[in-house]
């Protein structure tokens, strides 16, 4: 088997727990459906904490008992509120600056880039910016602009405490919940 097909793709998330995991889920649909853009459904609604890596299949558990180190943490109390966009493709849901939130990104960021060698942890180097991502890449300008005028000023707000993180793997076509890391 070559390399590049006994590695896989993984990164790491908060994953929100009912009723905001079925609220985002069905606002995902909403966008699929009332604007043709669905590549945020390959994946569960999340906070991406660590942006996707490659690592092998072979060491899989070493990457999970690795994780598995991390220092455990109080639980961090997250407050969602309205919409936000990265004009002109993504739309998702605001998560309120949260210093806790970030200390918990910086400190897991620091632990991958130092223990397992992973270095890939933010977006294009940009700065942490936690959201919950409902419509992105396959949402076309036109589209953009029509569902951002929809949702720029509706409401949305939710509060829930973060006691694990999740280690998600793509299958192949999309993204699944693989390990849950207790905080």
């Amino acid at each position: 088997m070559s390399e590049k097909k006994s590695e896989q793709r993984y990164f790491l998330a908060i994953i929100p727990p009912e009723p905001v995991y079925s609220e985002a889920l069905k606002l995902k649909h909403y966008f699929k459906d009332q604007y043709n853009s669905k590549a945020a459904l390959n994946s569960p609604p999340h906070i991406t904490l660590h942006m996707p890596f490659q690592w092998k299949e072979s060491r899989e558990k070493e990457l999970v008992s690795g994780l598995e180190q991390f220092g455990a943490t109080e639980p961090v109390d997250v407050a969602l509120n309205n919409f936000s966009a990265f004009e002109p493709r993504v739309i998702f849901i605001d998560v309120l600056k949260n210093e806790m939130l970030e200390s918990l990104q910086k400190r897991l960021k620091r632990f991958c880039k130092v223990e397992l060698n992973l270095f890939n942890a933010d977006y294009k180097d940009l700065a942490f910016h936690p959201h919950i991502t409902l419509a992105f890449r396959d949402l076309k300008k036109p589209e953009f602009y029509k569902a951002w005028d929809e949702f720029k000023e509706k409401k949305f707000e939710a509060t829930f405490s973060v006691t694990s993180i999740a280690l998600l793997k793509h299958d192949g076509s999309e993204w699944r919940e693989f390990k849950h890391l207790h905080l």
